[in-house]
């Protein structure tokens, strides 16, 4: 429909219509889309998972490991977080802006008063006139009460689009605030079990230098008996350095995660890092229920949830667009007293009824309104474009999700035999050494891959960890539905 004809339409059913015209709204009514996903590959690989630990509840995720330091400081970040404050001080906002648009539906009343005084010049043209005029006082005053009311009738529903679409801005507020409470559990837990990692990877390390330090002792006794040269001592040596300078980094990384968590917690950095100076285990890792279907998911995540109310508002802005082919009408007046003296004021002869009827209708604008319109046509099929993507991208991080617990697991496991088997070879070799049966180098290997593989072991029992909070986060735990 060009514009000139929407014009026209809406010209002559204003005429035949007029002010009784029913209330009607323009524009297309909006329909939530639907996405359809096929079963996400690694449900069954999850649901397999061999633990002792039973599935938590999805919105209190982080009790399901069972690991009290854990459970405090989940609660302190969604209790101090300032990225959780300043996204529920964006729902206060929307509700606000939500209010003013449910007020413009209605009639706006005011009550005025007014008294002014005023010392008439002589030389102006009034005060020339007014002068010669027997009795004339240069004093005067004015009094003026009254209340008067307007209100725009919204007969094409341009008024209640707005509406539509500002609540639908609060409830995408509201998701966010709900989405940005999933990343804050998330991120604290993620963190914690970082710090844990790298704590554990450095009592590993430093139970190694222990180890390599008694081997380096024994070297240079045999050397005192003439059983070791001076470069199996040196070879010694560089073991237990080598150990000892994996310390730094490993520190480094422990140092920022306990940054990170503090800052997720509103507070200054270092503020609560003495609370976790006692080294712990990384608890046992809880079950997931995979019984989920994808749509189930999908109705969970808090970002599906912010995408699909962009979209319902994107689509409420093109009927308040649209509204603006038709005519506005408005309905003003006032009931007043206006009165040079107070003693006359609240009386019939100082009564002063105003009554207005008024309609404003934009005949040609150059096409303005088409542009209005096709950009909010233009806005809505972005809404819409984004929404799907949002719905592929939580489909991708759900399988992600999967497929890194499953696998981290099982190289978990692996790393845990291969501890074990290397464990019994190092004792083995230093026995055969101590005997005269090997040389020192065997047992230096020995060392070298029983710290590599404890190390590793140590790291992968964190990203383990990481990885559960990762599937919680990627179904969409850590809020009630």
């Amino acid at each position: 429909m060009s514009g000139n004809t929407s014009r026209l339409a809406a010209f002559a059913a204003t005429l035949l219509l007029g002010t009784g015209l029913a209330a009607c709204t323009v524009g297309p009514d909006y329909h939530a889309p639907s996405v359809t996903l096929a079963t996400f590959p690694g449900t069954t690989a999850v649901a397999a998972r061999k633990t002792a630990v039973a599935a938590p509840p999805l919105d209190r995720w982080w009790l399901g490991f069972h690991d009290p330091e854990l459970t405090r400081i989940v609660q302190r970040a969604l209790d101090q977080n300032l990225d959780l404050a300043a996204s529920l001080a964006r729902v206060q906002q929307s509700r606000a802006v939500a209010q003013e648009a449910g007020a413009e539906l209605l009639p706006t009343f005011d009550l005025a008063a007014q008294g002014s005084a005023q010392h008439q010049s002589l030389q102006s043209p009034i005060g020339k006139i007014a002068s010669g005029f027997p009795g004339y006082n240069r004093d005067q005053r004015l009094y003026d009460v009254g209340a008067s009311a307007s209100w725009e009738i919204d007969l094409f529903g341009g008024l209640r689009r707005e509406e539509n679409a500002a609540r639908a801005e609060l409830q995408v507020a509201e998701a966010d605030r709900l989405g940005t409470r999933v990343s804050v559990a998330a991120d604290a837990a993620d963190a914690y079990f970082q710090i844990r990692g790298y704590q554990n990877r450095l009592a590993v390390t430093r139970n190694q230098i222990d180890v390599n330090s008694h081997l380096l002792k024994l070297v240079k006794l045999q050397l005192g008996n003439g059983l070791a040269s001076e470069r199996e001592v040196a070879q010694s040596e560089a073991l237990v350095k080598q150990a000892q300078a994996s310390l730094p980094p490993l520190q480094i990384a422990l140092d920022a995660q306990l940054n990170r968590l503090d800052v997720l917690m509103g507070v200054q950095p270092g503020s609560y890092a003495g609370e976790l100076t006692i080294v712990t285990a990384i608890p046992a890792l809880p079950a997931i229920g995979a019984e989920d279907r994808p749509v189930d998911v999908l109705r969970r995540r808090p970002d599906i949830a912010a995408a699909e109310r962009r979209l319902a508002a994107a689509n409420e802005r093109i009927g308040a667009a649209i509204s603006d082919y038709y005519p506005k009408i408005s309905l003003s007046g006032a009931l007043g007293f206006d009165s040079l003296g107070s003693n006359h004021l609240f009386t019939a002869g100082a009564f002063e009824p105003i009554g207005t009827g008024a309609l404003r209708w934009r005949l040609f604008d150059f096409g303005k309104i088409d542009a209005e319109v096709a950009q909010a046509r233009g806005a809505d099929a972005e809404a819409l474009a984004l929404y799907r993507q949002t719905a592929l991208k939580a489909a991708e991080d759900v399988d992600n999700a999967f497929t890194t617990l499953t696998q981290t697991e099982t190289h978990t496991q692996e790393l845990q035999d291969e501890v074990s088997a290397l464990t019994r070879a190092r004792d083995m070799s230093q026995q055969s050494y101590e005997s005269g049966a090997i040389p020192l180098t065997d047992v230096l290997d020995a060392d070298r891959q029983l710290l590599t593989a404890q190390d590793e072991f140590a790291a992968s029992r964190a990203d383990a960890a990481r990885a559960v909070v990762r599937t919680f986060r990627a179904i969409g735990g850590g809020w009630t539905a």
